[in-house]
């Protein structure tokens, strides 16, 4: 038996009460995830940088010893890569999300599984941010009073948030349609006023872009 296996319904911890209906259902895509969760171009680019100033500040001093260094630097980046791809091959086969007409369920964790509830009631906003394949991530902003825990729902929150985490459903390889379902179902929710949604870029700053199609 799969540890998912014992779920009344994919996702959930119970069966939905009388009135709620799932909207949207996905899990992230791994390449997504692997490129814009965990920033692994970035992190080798940092990688690779690192080793060529160790070398070219040792060479000509020790040329061996600056050589030796760098293949090391460059050898423990790769573990490091590699390690942080099959994390993100974990996680992705475990977490589910979940849009229902009355709130958000997460369902994540490799090792510990545990299901994270947000009812609309708690949502401030929410953004769509696209990539450049057309995945993209739907990013939450809370109410004051509303809190999740950073370490235990990481990496599905937004990064350095740590005083104030920010759920974020990751590497939607059909991010347009999960933010149009939220989106109507936070309009048609008596918990909140209707809200335009905006898309949000990819670009290092972030910065929003008004595009119609998002989430919150």
């Amino acid at each position: 038996m799969r540890e998912h296996d014992n779920e009344p319904v994919p996702g959930l911890p119970e069966l939905l009460p009388e009135g709620e209906t799932i909207l949207w259902q996905g899990a992230p895509a791994w390449r997504g995830f692997v490129l814009h969760g965990f920033r692994l171009p970035w992190l080798a680019l940092y990688f690779g940088l690192l080793a060529a100033w160790h070398l070219a500040e040792g060479w000509g001093v020790d040329t061996t010893l600056a050589i030796f260094g760098a293949a090391r630097i460059l050898a423990f980046g790769m573990v490091a890569l590699v390690v942080l791809a099959v994390l993100s091959r974990f996680i992705c086969r475990t977490t589910l999300y979940t849009i229902t007409n009355r709130r958000i369920v997460m369902r994540v964790g490799v090792a510990l599984p545990m299901t994270v509830n947000i009812p609309f009631a708690a949502i401030r906003s929410a953004d769509l941010r696209l990539a450049g394949d057309r995945s993209g991530d739907i990013l939450l902003r809370l109410l004051p009073g509303h809190r999740v825990s950073y370490v235990a729902l990481w990496p599905h929150v937004r990064m350095w948030r740590i005083g104030q985490p920010a759920p974020v459903l990751r590497a939607l390889p059909d991010a347009e349609a999960a933010a149009q379902a939220l989106s109507r179902a936070l309009s048609a929710s008596a918990a909140m006023p209707a809200r335009a949604l905006h898309a949000a870029s990819d670009s290092p700053g972030g910065a929003a872009a008004p595009e119609a199609a998002a989430a919150a």
